[in-house]
């Protein structure tokens, strides 16, 4: 997990490493700055694979590509072995290299299996590229009439033009233009037996969590208790001892006695931190510069998602996530009131939005502490079996039960009252709950609201809560054209 940045004009380092100190805390393991007569590529790196040989920007052997790469690649051993050929690291980062020199980048990007997104030199032309569902970062913008990237906003506001999210399961190269490689399957629901949906989705997700368990550095697992990640980490559990666990909690969270339970009962060595209302109010502000969005929702649950990333970092350098479970299985309360046919629609639309709500809010959350973060249940082959399975399914019995066919999944891993467990966000269950909109509500008065919510023709902040988000945000963030960039959640 890294941080990228270049620009493409000639030699411009001059202009790429103060940018580059920008992103000092996605990297804290090194830092390295690349170009020729076309490119500049600056990198900062967090090491997770090879530790000693895979420092970036990394360049090919005849030295006619160079590439600036932040994620993981999953299968980059068994790709390097399909290629043949000497490697001189055993970091994934040179497995995409080898890649660049047999196709065009749609065809070869496909073989990825991971998160990444990346900038890759191929003599004059600059190819671009971001995975499936964008749980790695990529922008762009226009500095001096050149191409500039970076992995997060704050790299290029106020520095650059037209700033835009480079999209999901997209590749880019100036001979075909911008091009999609990956969609969103269709919710089919061709999988309607429920004792065959439970082992298919239970195959692949201890694949997934078996893939995103490699690494040269410790690995722990988030921990609150809740359904999706107590599932992940008992899957982790059964392939590493001891696994290290990680949960944050108000002292009188509801969270904190089921992630106990739940350590307990699978044998982990677990971490706890309680926080207070006071330590939420001092941190707001920084996790709004580094979550770039003033999102309710999303500020909400990063506050206490900061603070579990902090405790992690200081035992581990990876730690693997709950995220996306209520997404592909109906876990929101909102979206129990839907017919099938809604509902298929709308985990479609949540899914495919993760990039600018959730998934940023994991992202820059891990890595504002130099954490990686790594997402089991958003696999690709997950996701497109997630999708395969009968809305039914998800959403079962009398009370109309969400994440029902993942609840089956869990039932022998895991004590009955937490595969049973009523959803609880994060943020409430960890004892925040509606604080904050308590607090905002004391110093924003009904005329203040008023007249601030509407913050664009037709854009409307939803609450004083989200009002005193917004104020920080363009604090920092003054540009109006950063606007269209925030994602708004739709479970609020």
């Amino acid at each position: 997990m890294c941080g990228i940045v270049g620009i493409t004009q000639g030699r411009a380092a001059e202009s790429v490493e103060p940018l580059l100190a920008t992103l000092a805390h996605r990297g804290p393991d090194g830092m390295g700055v690349w170009q020729n007569g076309h490119h500049t590529f600056g990198h900062t790196r967090l090491s997770i694979i090879d530790l000693e040989g895979g420092a970036q920007p990394m360049s090919d052997s005849e030295g006619c590509r160079c590439i600036a790469f932040n994620g993981e690649i999953y299968n980059h051993r068994q790709l390097k072995q399909s290629l043949g050929g000497d490697f001189r690291t055993q970091s994934d980062t040179e497995a995409i290299l080898g890649l660049a020199r047999t196709a065009a980048p749609r065809e070869w990007v496909l073989r990825l299996d991971g998160m990444f997104a990346f900038a890759l030199a191929d003599g004059p032309h600059l190819v671009l590229a971001r995975d499936p569902l964008g749980i790695k970062p990529l922008y762009v913008g226009q500095v001096w009439g050149a191409t500039a990237f970076a992995s997060e906003l704050k790299v290029l506001s106020g520095r650059a033009e037209n700033i835009t999210e480079f999209p999901p399961g997209h590749v880019f190269h100036p001979r075909t233009g911008l091009e999609r490689y990956y969609h969103l399957p269709a919710a089919g629901g061709d999988v309607s037996d429920a004792d065959g949906a439970r082992a298919g989705l239970r195959e692949r997700l201890e694949a997934a969590v078996r893939k995103r368990l490699i690494a040269d550095v410790p690995v722990g697992v988030f921990l609150s208790g809740g359904l999706d990640s107590s599932l992940i980490a008992a899957l982790a559990r059964r392939r590493k001892d001891p696994l290290d666990t990680f949960s944050v909690c108000m002292a009188d969270g509801a969270d904190r006695p089921l992630a106990r339970q739940v350590a307990e009962f699978l044998g982990s060595r677990h971490h706890e931190r309680l926080y207070d209302l006071r330590e939420v109010i001092e941190i707001l502000p920084e996790v709004i510069y580094y979550l770039e969005s003033f999102d309710c929702s999303l500020v909400r649950s990063a506050l206490p998602n900061y603070l579990l990333a902090e405790l992690a970092a200081e035992h581990v350098k990876v730690a693997l996530s709950g995220e996306g479970a209520d997404e592909l299985f109906a876990g929101y309360e909102y979206l129990q009131a839907m017919d099938d046919e809604a509902l298929d629609a709308e985990l479609l639309q949540i899914t495919g939005a993760l990039h600018n709500t959730n998934l940023q809010r994991c992202d820059r959350m891990s890595m504002a502490h130099g954490l990686e973060v790594r997402v089991p249940f958003l696999d690709v082959q997950m996701v497109d079996y997630a999708f395969r399975i009968a809305t039914g399914l998800k959403r079962c019995g009398p009370e109309r039960t969400g994440k029902w066919i993942l609840r089956k999944a869990a039932e022998d891993l895991l004590p009955p009252n937490i595969v049973w467990r009523k959803k609880s966000k994060f943020a409430a269950g960890s004892g925040l709950g509606d604080k904050m909109a308590d607090f905002a509500g004391r110093g924003i008065s009904d005329s203040q609201f008023a007249r601030e919510r509407e913050i664009a023709d037709g854009v409307f902040l939803r609450s004083k809560e989200e009002l005193l988000y917004y104020r920080l945000f363009k604090h920092m963030y003054p540009s109006d054209d950063l606007l269209p960039l925030v994602g708004r959640s739709r479970s609020v």
